[in-house]
């Protein structure tokens, strides 16, 4: 049996929203992928039912977006309060729409940056798991797991590695909480991609896949056989899906940096991704096609 193989909405559309939803996952579904991540940037953007009627047969996976003003360590009363709100709706869409994960850097909004020492950092984790918890446990109750995914040190100054999310989510690990890597950052903050993946093992829920250049996934600098390999070491029976983004929308272009096209156009880097992907990564564990 082959992994699943899907694609994030990003690669065309934000914010996804009810309207732009069907013909969307339609298109998706019509390029042969099995699995669709659907980013729930404001809570109201989707309706579970629009989502379930729109599916065609994918596979859901949810995806948080950590905007300016969410934030679960180092921020007010108010500020942690609100976030668990938008985290707890987007548990509740991937209950509500049969979603098996909720994933992305759920601890400060993507590009906030500081220095911290080993202590400070330490208080930082032991903040965020504190936080963490009642949304952990309702997820457990709710059958989804939280995917908590490192970035890169320009996104984020607090969980950069594999070792460093190990750390900081330690006994909430196996409790309605789990790891969500993504190749790209793995490219840029891991020694060795592969031995991050080896390092995750059981706890890794989710996985992103684009090029190093945050492209299509293929022909490019990644091992990918190294990464496919260490996947298949540690069990991983999850989907593999593309997140990469449009540069035709400014609010999503500026926020993940991207200046230039990584594709001829939007539809071209999914399907030479989705290729790429049958060919060489989509493969059961054991390594047999």
């Amino acid at each position: 049996m082959q992994r699943l193989i899907g694609v994030n909405t990003w690669v065309w559309e934000s914010p996804l929203t009810d309207s732009n939803l069907p013909p969307l996952l339609g298109k998706i579904a019509d390029m042969g992928f099995d699995a669709v991540e659907l980013p729930l940037e404001n809570v109201g953007d989707l309706s579970a039912g629009a989502v379930r009627d729109a599916l065609a047969g994918l596979r859901p996976f949810v995806i948080g977006a950590m905007a300016p003003g969410r934030e679960l360590v180092l921020a007010d009363d108010a500020v942690i309060a609100r976030t668990q709100r938008y985290l707890r709706a987007c548990i509740q869409l991937a209950h509500d729409v049969g979603a098996p994960a909720v994933c992305g850097p759920f601890y400060a909004h993507t590009g906030r940056l500081w220095r911290m020492d080993a202590a400070e950092r330490a208080d930082a984790y032991a903040q965020l798991r504190r936080n963490l918890a009642p949304l952990a446990a309702e997820a457990e109750a709710a059958g989804v797991v939280l995917g908590i995914e490192p970035l890169n040190r320009y996104e984020t100054s607090l969980i950069n590695t594999t070792a460093q999310a190990l750390d900081a989510l330690g006994p909430l690990l196996g409790h309605g909480v789990g790891l969500a890597l993504d190749t790209y950052h793995l490219h840029i903050e891991e020694r060795s991609s592969a031995d991050a993946v080896r390092a995750a093992g059981e706890h890794l829920v989710h996985v992103q896949v684009c090029g190093n250049d945050r492209g299509a996934p293929g022909g490019d600098q990644t091992d990918w056989m190294g990464i496919f390999d260490a996947l298949d070491a540690v069990g991983y029976t999850g989907a593999l899906t593309i997140e990469s983004f449009t540069a035709l929308n400014a609010s999503i272009a500026t926020a993940a940096s991207i200046w230039r096209p990584l594709a001829e156009n939007q539809d071209q880097l999914a399907e030479h991704g989705l290729a790429f992907l049958r060919s060489a990564g989509a493969r059961s564990p054991g390594g047999q096609p």
